[in-house]
């Protein structure tokens, strides 16, 4: 019987560790970070592996973390560990018969419905770090994630290795609601939810390449950023660092603060810690917004967008697991009705 896919990776992060700088202490067990159809996260002591989604373009993904462990991302991004390169693989599950071919690196092959038979997925290992604690808001570092954020949005595109790909957050949006209406949820929520997708342009909706406004220049995003994303490196300053590269690219900036926004917006997110994080983006000179005045004109589309993809996701998992809404997957559905009572505002 073939090893399971969290052994695999456990058993990667293992090798990994014993070559990494000990403290004299024992490695703990086995930890199960994350186990999701896109990806999987195991750590053990130091080393944590993760195998990315079945689909994942390994061009794409060595660009991403030649990015992250480039020397103009040291102090901002996580960098990967060398044991592995994204070419590494692991075994998808289900795992293949015996015959069925081994993991070695493959051609890319574009994404489709069969994208979860794939007998392989990439593999990369990072270092482990201290994330957020979800359970002590009053010391989440809302200001240290909008300086991060404006340091990555500050990179200088060009002296970066390539070609950058684009940002995934609108194709990620896009893909929460096509999730909602394969469903094929009725009633008055859904139909909110994609009345207030269609008002989006269509660079949010991922229709077109363009990474926003005319007049914007595109830079380097994090595409998918909330307080989840920041670990503390033990080994290093103790500073916090963004992790978690598989949506970064070229695109507007304004996305990697409309999470955040769309929660303030919602009422999910305390106007001090709002005011926190968007003051000390602009401190750092972050671009996505104007260094004074009003910061909606540049939030607005974005902000909307990761609304509609927040409520579209809840009411798939609520159709799923047959339950109701609860109140943070309420209220984001409540803005979508809110939104789409509005008069269309972008072309």
């Amino acid at each position: 019987m073939p090893p399971s896919l969290v052994a695999t990776l456990a058993e990667a992060a293992r090798t990994a560790a014993e070559r990494e700088p000990g403290d004299g202490l024992p490695a703990p067990g086995t930890e199960v970070l994350a186990d999701r159809p896109d990806g999987t996260v195991v750590r053990y002591g130091r080393v944590v592996a993760k195998a990315h989604a079945p689909d994942a373009d390994r061009a794409v993904l060595d660009v991403r973390l030649a990015v992250a462990a480039h020397p103009l991302l040291h102090g901002v991004l996580l960098a990967p560990l060398q044991h592995a390169p994204a070419g590494a693989s692991v075994p998808s599950a289900p795992v293949p018969p015996r015959g069925a071919g081994n993991c070695a690196p493959s051609p890319h092959r574009p994404a489709d419905k069969h994208a979860a038979l794939q007998p392989c997925r990439p593999l990369t290992l990072w270092p482990h770090g201290t994330p957020v604690d979800p359970t002590d808001p009053d010391r989440a570092p809302w200001a240290e994630a909008g300086r991060l954020v404006a340091d990555l949005h500050r990179v200088p595109t060009d002296a970066l290795p390539g070609p950058l790909p684009a940002m995934r957050g609108p194709a990620k949006a896009a893909r929460a609601v096509a999730r909602m209406r394969g469903v094929g949820i009725p009633g008055a929520a859904a139909d909110a939810v994609l009345r207030a997708w269609g008002q989006l342009p269509a660079w949010a909706r991922a229709e077109t390449l363009h990474p926003g406004p005319a007049e914007r220049t595109a830079r380097l995003c994090h595409g998918d950023f909330h307080l989840g994303q920041l670990i503390r490196h033990p080994a290093g300053s103790g500073d916090w660092l963004l992790i978690d590269v598989d949506d970064l690219g070229l695109g507007e900036p304004a996305w990697d603060l409309a999470r955040p926004a769309a929660w303030y917006a919602a009422g999910l997110l305390d106007p001090d810690d709002w005011a926190r994080f968007l003051a000390a983006y602009r401190e750092a000179g972050g671009p996505a917004v104007p260094p004074e005045g009003d910061p909606w004109p540049q939030l607005d589309a974005p902000a909307r967008a990761l609304t509609v993809q927040t409520a579209a996701l809840a009411l798939a998992k609520c159709a799923g697991e047959r339950r109701a809404p609860d109140e943070a997957e309420l209220a984001m559905i409540e803005s979508c009705t809110r939104i789409a009572a509005l008069p269309p505002e972008f072309p």
